[in-house]
């Protein structure tokens, strides 16, 4: 979902340089130094109580809301393939899976503001299965989920570890660099009309 059809800024660390005695870099820092993000994308922790451990870690100075607001600043508006690519893919019979290292704070936001996932049969959500890319469980819930072997699966993602692994599952997969390379994988594969 995140730097395929999402795309990614992550402004949110400067925004929150204010509400704590820490700089950007520092945030990120002490941020990666725990297990907090991973537990919270493996739902191993709820968003309330992401939220008040973050706030100890940082002596952050905020309310819920407002942090809520400030950590989905990372959701840049405009979604980076367009509807009608996936309006083809279904009219051709395809099923659409999201599979996404996420959290229930930016998917809720971001099935609201993209409209490419209207599109979406399912979705394999690390939050919810409880791993993340690039464990093998997580692939394996996405073919389990998509109803067919993997082989007949084609997997895109901008983060190269995470396509190999796809691969070692048995996908055939891909790393997002542009809408027009996509197109192209597709039409290669005679998923779509080549241009």
């Amino acid at each position: 979902m995140g730097g395929v059809i999402v795309p990614l800024d992550f402004r949110g660390y400067s925004i929150l340089e204010g509400l704590c005695p820490y700089r950007a870099d520092e945030i990120r820092d002490r941020i990666r130094s725990t297990d907090l993000a991973q537990r919270f994308e493996t739902g191993k922790i709820d968003a309330d109580t992401f939220f008040r451990e973050l706030c100890r870690l940082l002596s952050l100075r905020t309310d819920y809301d407002q942090f809520c607001e400030i950590w989905n600043s990372i959701l840049v508006p405009g979604p980076l393939l367009p509807d009608s690519l996936f309006a083809e893919l279904k009219a051709r019979g395809y099923r659409l899976i999201v599979l996404s290292n996420t959290n229930s704070i930016h998917y809720e936001v971001a099935r609201e503001r993209y409209s490419p996932l209207k599109y979406f049969d399912d979705a394999v959500l690390s939050y919810e299965v409880g791993f993340v890319k690039p464990s093998p469980e997580i692939y394996a819930a996405a073919i389990a989920r998509a109803g067919c072997s993997p082989e007949e699966c084609f997997f895109i993602d901008d983060v190269l570890l995470n396509v190999e692994a796809a691969r070692r599952a048995g996908m055939d997969a891909v790393q997002f660099v542009s809408a027009g390379q996509l197109m192209e994988e597709l039409a290669a594969r005679r998923v779509i009309d080549g241009q």
